[in-house]
């Protein structure tokens, strides 16, 4: 069987935990591992991964050991998930990605407020 991906979030943000479990009732969710990085140590990490680096944005360790974040790591989530995979290839154009990690960052701006 196919090693899963790890999705590393913040469950200690409204907005990204609901988007997490939106994702996780999804068809293909199992091909995932959920790792909420708020209620866990850091042994749950990815290598060359910080516990500061996972609770700041978004990260995506794929099978082969690349380690992606931000816009990056949604797409290669949406990628993989029946239903979603247009998107995924949407955002895997060059114009599209940078435009979304800009969107990303700025919604990490916003969320520092929100985080519990």
């Amino acid at each position: 069987m196919r090693e899963s991906v790890q999705v590393y979030f913040d469950g200690g943000c409204p907005v990204c935990s609901r988007e997490i479990a939106f994702y996780k009732t999804r068809p293909g969710a199992d091909a995932f591992e959920w790792v909420d990085v708020n209620g866990s140590d850091s042994s749950v990490l990815a290598p060359g991964l910080s516990r500061e680096q996972a609770l700041a944005r978004m990260h995506v360790r794929l099978a082969d050991g690349t380690l992606l974040s931000g816009a990056a790591a949604f797409a290669q989530i949406w990628l993989r998930m029946p239903g979603f995979k247009w998107l995924g290839r949407l955002l895997s154009l060059p114009p599209l990605g940078f435009l979304a990690e800009i969107a990303y960052r700025a919604f990490l701006i916003v969320r520092k407020g929100w985080r519990r």
